[in-house]
């Protein structure tokens, strides 16, 4: 029987319990409803709920979170893999190593007066005396992005002080390093302490580097000097992924769709990304380890992505040439259920005009798979550019083209939005970002069902056919526009 996996179509996959073994090595499979709309009404919320409590109680036993190095994420690798295992699926998890980051000192002093900061992840460290020098700032409307903003300023032995935005943290601090400052300072671009983030890794921190809040940025700037303590220590540890993939499907147009299983330390990581991993998880199970596809697909899951995106980009550069080759998309999905839920999709073809260029050729079509399938459920779509934070960005600097929906961040909610999609405005998408309070309880359940199937949607047109009007270039067109890039 022909496994549909789109919606619309005259077969709607489902999996009925109990069924029996139809040979020794994978469970049997039950296709049914032949007028359903599609594996993307097999995702339902309840079982992505379901798997969302699961994770928060492996949380609740491991010290509240699942990040990854600790036993809190081995956990959670135990619970994806014992899933899939159960659907038949052959799972790998590769291990890699990756650095730890803690901090023990975190103090400011401008003139005796103390001032909250926060080390950014794999900052380097000052002594415990601190660094004593002069501030110089950004100019008003440059983002330190690029040494031209800094343009007749003398940055050496200086503490960089420059607003959040635009490009990674990692971007900000080395700029400013290559100019000669000694230390940098970043004031977070909304109310609140800039009290989360990352340089990247420890091969790009180059300058000990926190985060300050938007309230104390002015007085930051006006400082003619600061001291800025920053004790920190980063060590090297291992992690996993993991990697399951179809046995069935062509193996040179292999669809691989991932989310990062690991938390932040600060909290049990429910949207972030607890949601991602629900419905990519949840998508597998539903549509069974050897199902009638076109395209083999692969399901992945990230390990170590809070820590600089360490899995995904370890995966990819342990990738051959003739790997890279045989994928033909990447479908990246990152919080699909924020509190205060946007309906995102990754700018593909750079319409938006912000930040990032457009993604390589074929992610402008993926855009049009999730903004149209979201469509008929009268969801209008904003996009999102690839600002480098999620698991695309290895994918991507390899010429594969990428897409996937978002629900939202840190970023804020603008009053048109909040007129689109409900919520509220000017307030962030997610107020619980990496926090403690990044729990079901916190989960806006309607943004996960929608956001949920139209992962299942978008993971199944791509099974069938990465071919079409919203297809990626194959063979040698693929070939042409992976030399361009």
């Amino acid at each position: 029987m022909r496994i549909s996996l789109l919606a619309g179509s005259a077969v709607t996959v489902l999996i009925l319990a109990g069924c029996s073994s139809t040979s020794d090595e994978e469970p049997a499979r039950v296709f049914a409803t032949p007028d359903g709309p599609g594996l993307s009404a097999a995702v339902t919320e309840e079982a992505l709920v379901g798997h969302l409590e699961q994770l928060e109680a492996i949380a609740a036993e491991n010290d509240g979170n699942r990040a990854a190095g600790t036993a809190g994420y081995d956990a959670s690798v135990d619970y994806v893999v014992s899933q899939l295992e159960s659907a038949g699926f052959e799972v790998t998890t590769p291990e890699f190593e990756f650095e730890t980051f803690e901090a023990q000192t975190q103090t400011l002093s401008l003139a005796g007066t103390e001032i909250p900061v926060f080390a950014l992840s794999y900052s380097p460290t000052t002594t415990a005396e601190g660094i004593t020098a002069r501030v110089v700032g950004a100019p008003a409307g440059a983002d330190g992005c690029e040494a031209a903003d800094y343009t007749g300023l003398d940055l050496a032995g200086a503490v960089a002080v420059v607003p959040r935005g635009v490009c990674p943290f990692g971007v900000k601090q080395t700029v400013a390093a290559e100019l000669g400052a000694a230390a940098a300072i970043i004031v977070n671009n909304e109310p609140g302490p800039l009290d989360s983030g990352t340089l990247g890794d420890a091969d790009t921190a180059r300058i000990p580097t926190g985060g300050v809040s938007q309230e104390d940025g002015a007085a930051v700037l006006a400082a003619p000097e600061v001291t800025l303590t920053l004790v920190t220590e980063t060590e090297t540890t291992n992690s996993r992924n993991i990697i399951a993939q179809t046995t069935t499907g062509s193996t040179e147009n292999v669809v691989v769709t991932g989310a990062h299983l690991d938390s932040v330390p600060e909290g049990p990581g429910i949207n972030d990304n607890g949601t991602g991993t629900a419905a990519v998880l949840e998508t597998a199970l539903q549509m069974g380890s050897a199902p009638e596809v076109t395209n083999a697909v692969r399901f992945a899951f990230w390990g170590a992505e809070e820590n600089g995106l360490v899995g995904s980009t370890k995966y990819v550069e342990g990738l051959s040439d003739q790997d890279k080759r045989n994928i033909s998309l990447y479908l990246n999905f990152d919080m699909i259920g924020s509190n205060n839920a946007g309906y995102l999709a990754y700018d593909g073809d750079d319409s938006d005009q912000v930040g990032e260029p457009a993604g390589p050729a074929g992610s402008d079509a993926i855009e049009r798979t999730f903004v149209e399938r979201l469509a008929e459920e009268g969801v209008a779509v904003d996009g999102t550019d690839f600002d480098g934070r999620s698991d695309y960005g290895p994918f991507i600097e390899v010429g594969i083209p990428a897409g996937g929906v978002f629900s939202g961040a840190d970023d804020t909610k603008t009053a048109a939005q909040a007129e689109k999609w409900g919520g509220t405005a000017d307030q962030t998408f997610d107020e619980n970002y990496h926090t403690d309070q990044d729990t079901l309880a916190n989960v806006d359940r309607a943004a996960l069902a929608k956001n949920g199937a139209a992962v299942a949607y978008g993971i199944g047109v791509y099974a069938q056919s990465v071919e079409g009007p919203n297809g990626v270039p194959v063979g040698a067109e693929r070939e042409a526009a992976r030399a361009e890039g």
